[in-house]
C-alpha cells in the first residue's frame, strides 16, 4: 500500500564613471558587503554561497539623507507559510500613497529609476562575474553555467526584538535597515500573472517559447551534506517520471535586493552558477533512477509526488523535497522570462507551499560578460535597457500583503 506523507492537502545620485576591467579587483576588495559560504549556514539554509559572494539591499528613489518619505512605513505582515517556518514576524516597506494612487506613486527623481538601478548594480555585477570567471576556468566535476536572474516580489525584513516599531515610524532610514536580516517573497497574486500574460505580453515584443510541466525531485547526499541534487523530470504517458537532468543547487555569487517604495513590487537581481552534474558513477545514477522511478504523481499532495513506504532512500541519497512546476516561457533577443506556478514540499519540515512567480533571465548581458574583453559601456547600456523593461512592465501590482 502506498504511503501518503503528512503533506496531504486540506484545501483547495550624481553621475559615476563606468569601471574599467583593470579596476575590478580593487572595487571588489573595497566591498564591505561580502559573504562567505562557510559562514552563512544559519542564514542561507540549503542555499550555497560562493566565496566572497556579494549580498546587498538598498531602496530606490530616496534623497541623499536616506530618509524615507512620511508615506512609507515598515509594516508587520502575516504570511501563513512563513509563520509556520519561523516564529519571527516579518516586516515590509509599505507606501500609504499606493492606496489612493493605484499601482504606482509618481516621484520626481533627478534620474530615471532604471538608470539608478543600473548604476548601483554595475560595479558589483562586473566584480562578481570576474570572480565567477575564475571558477569556470578551473577544473570542476560539473558543468558550470552563469545565470543572471531578475525576480519580482517583496523584500521582507526580519524584525529585531530590540527595535521599537513606533520609533521606526518616526525615523525610518535605510541606515537602520541595511544590516537587518531579510528574505525575498516571490509569491505574487494570480491576478497579476494573468495581467502579465493577457495584457502585457501582447504589447512588449516577446514571443511565446514553450509551456512546460516538470517535476523536481530534491535529493540529499549523505557524503556531502551542504549539497542538494535537483533531478528534473518530465512525465511519461504511463504517468511515471522520466529523468532528464541532474543538477546541484545553485551557487550564488551576487544578490541585490532593491526596495521600490513607489510601487507594490520590489526587485531582486541574482547572479548565480548553475551546476549540471556530469560525473556520477553508474551506481550513483542507478540510486537516483531508483528514487525517481519510485515516485508516484498525485495531484492531491503538496509537491505533486509521494513515495511508497521505505522507498525514499537509495544508496547515499535520500528524498528531501518535491516540486511540481507548470510554466509558460517567453523570449526576445535580450532575455527570457517565465510565468510559473510552483507547488513545493519539504520532507524535512513537512511544510508545503504553492506560489505564482515571475522570473526573467537576462541572457544577453551574460553573453557580453562572458566575452574575453568585457565592453563595460555595452553591459551598462543593456543593463539600463533591461531594467527599464522590467520597471515599466513587471512592477505594477495591486496591494497583496497585509
Amino acid at each position: 500500500m502506498a504511503y501518503i506523507p503528512p503533506h496531504k492537502r486540506n484545501s483547495n545620485e550624481a553621475e559615476r564613471p563606468l569601471p574599467t576591467p583593470d579596476k575590478l579587483a580593487p572595487l571588489f576588495k573595497r566591498n564591505v558587503n561580502v559573504r562567505s559560504s562557510k559562514s552563512n549556514d544559519n542564514w542561507t539554509g540549503k542555499l550555497v554561497w560562493a566565496d566572497h559572494a556579494i549580498s546587498k539591499w538598498w531602496a530606490l528613489g530616496l534623497d541623499d539623507n536616506t530618509q524615507f518619505p512620511s508615506s512609507v512605513n515598515l509594516e508587520l505582515i502575516s504570511l501563513e507559510t512563513i509563520e509556520h517556518k519561523i516564529a519571527e514576524k516579518r516586516l515590509a516597506l509599505m507606501n500609504s500613497g499606493l492606496a489612493t494612487e493605484g499601482s504606482e506613486v509618481k516621484w520626481d527623481l533627478p534620474k530615471s529609476p532604471w538608470v539608478y538601478i543600473a548604476e548601483n548594480v554595475l560595479e558589483d555585477l562586473l566584480a562578481s562575474f570576474e570572480n565567477m570567471r575564475k571558477e569556470m576556468e578551473s577544473p570542476k566535476l560539473e558543468e558550470l553555467k552563469p545565470n543572471l536572474v531578475a525576480r519580482v516580489g517583496k523584500v521582507l525584513f526580519h524584525r529585531s526584538p530590540s527595535v521599537n516599531q513606533e520609533s521606526l515610524r518616526e525615523n525610518l532610514t535605510t541606515n537602520m535597515l541595511k544590516n537587518w536580516k531579510r528574505s525575498f517573497y516571490t509569491n505574487v497574486p494570480v491576478s497579476y500573472t494573468e495581467k502579465i500574460v493577457n495584457e502585457v505580453v501582447p504589447n512588449i515584443g516577446v514571443d511565446f517559447e514553450s509551456e512546460k510541466d516538470t517535476y523536481l525531485v530534491k535529493l540529499a547526499d549523505s557524503t556531502t551534506p551542504d549539497s542538494t541534487l535537483l533531478c528534473k523530470c518530465s512525465v511519461k504517458a504511463d504517468g511515471k517520471l522520466q529523468l532528464y537532468k541532474v543538477k546541484l543547487n545553485q551557487l550564488r555569487n551576487m544578490v541585490m535586493d532593491i526596495s521600490i517604495p513607489n510601487k507594490n513590487l520590489d526587485l531582486r537581481l541574482m547572479l548565480n552558477m548553475r551546476r549540471v552534474v556530469t560525473t556520477q558513477t553508474e551506481d550513483e545514477m542507478q540510486s537516483i533512477r531508483d528514487l525517481v522511478d519510485s515516485a508516484i504523481t498525485d495531484p492531491d499532495v503538496k509537491g505533486g509526488l509521494r513515495w511508497p513506504l521505505e522507498k525514499t532512500s537509495s544508496g547515499k541519497y535520500n528524498v528531501v523535497g518535491a516540486w511540481h512546476v507548470r510554466a509558460k516561457v517567453y523570449k526576445n533577443q535580450s532575455l527570457r522570462f517565465k510565468v510559473r506556478h510552483a507547488d513545493r514540499f519539504d520532507f524535512g519540515t513537512s511544510i508545503g507551499e504553492a506560489s505564482w512567480e515571475i522570473s526573467l533571465m537576462l541572457k544577453k548581458i551574460v553573453s557580453k560578460l562572458k566575452e574575453e574583453k568585457v565592453d563595460v559601456d555595452s553591459v551598462s547600456e543593456m543593463l539600463e535597457e533591461n531594467m527599464k523593461f522590467i520597471y515599466d512592465n513587471f512592477l505594477s501590482c495591486e496591494s497583496f500583503l497585509t
